[in-house]
């Protein structure tokens, strides 16, 4: 796996039907095998620095088959769900009973100013190295000022491409913070995942960014 430079047009295209091919034609198994993930502590890193008052509006970007709306919603939030792949879409609608948007990541379309807090649970990574400002752009415009963006990826070494059908980038912390600063966001708060584990067993990096 390298760091690809100057990807052209359809082969960004072609990256994203690719992996959400796989996550359409791995959509059962997808939830069967993560709806008793605990991430209560990402959704209480999230919600502890939202200002506003509650019930919060929470944008689940990357929803998957819609488990953390769910969350959100038990706790008196309105959330609306987002993701690229139909399935996880049509599934998290049926789960949830929520708002969820079919969206390519690479291809936002977001109200401006419109949510408090935007909670990118391990979504984020999939978005090409050169299409990440533009993502991380949209998400700033989404947000409310001083509102709440926060991400969890897998962490590498900045390496870049293919793990079997699904394309990823794996930042470390420095690559990541250059990212978010440069797109106007403040870091509050990293931590990595899973808890209570030595850090070379914890293999992703969560991270909470007010929107500057």
């Amino acid at each position: 796996m390298s760091r690809p430079t100057n990807l052209t047009a359809p082969a960004l295209v072609e990256l994203t039907h690719r992996t959400l091919a796989h996550y359409n034609d791995s959509a059962d198994a997808f939830l069967a095998g993560t709806q008793d993930h605990d991430v209560s502590q990402n959704i209480d890193a999230l919600l502890q620095f939202i200002e506003a008052p509650a019930p919060f509006m929470i944008l689940d970007l990357g929803c998957g088959p819609g488990r953390d709306l769910k969350a959100f919603t038990r706790r008196g939030h309105k959330a609306v769900g987002l993701d690229g792949a139909a399935r996880f879409a049509e599934m998290a609608r049926s789960s949830s009973g929520c708002e969820v948007w079919h969206q390519d990541f690479l291809a936002l379309d977001l109200p401006v100013g419109c949510f408090d807090g935007v909670y990118a649970n391990a979504s984020l990574f999939h978005v090409p190295s050169q299409a990440l400002s533009q993502v991380l752009s949209a998400l700033h415009a989404t947000l409310k000022p001083r509102g709440v963006l926060f991400c969890s990826n897998p962490r590498g070494n900045n390496e870049e491409g293919w793990n079997r059908d699904r394309y990823g980038v794996y930042h470390d912390l420095s690559s990541w913070r250059r990212y978010l600063s440069d797109a106007d966001f403040t870091e509050l708060l990293h931590y990595y995942r899973p808890p209570g584990l030595p850090v070379d067993q914890q293999p992703w990096l969560a991270s909470v960014w007010r929107r500057g």
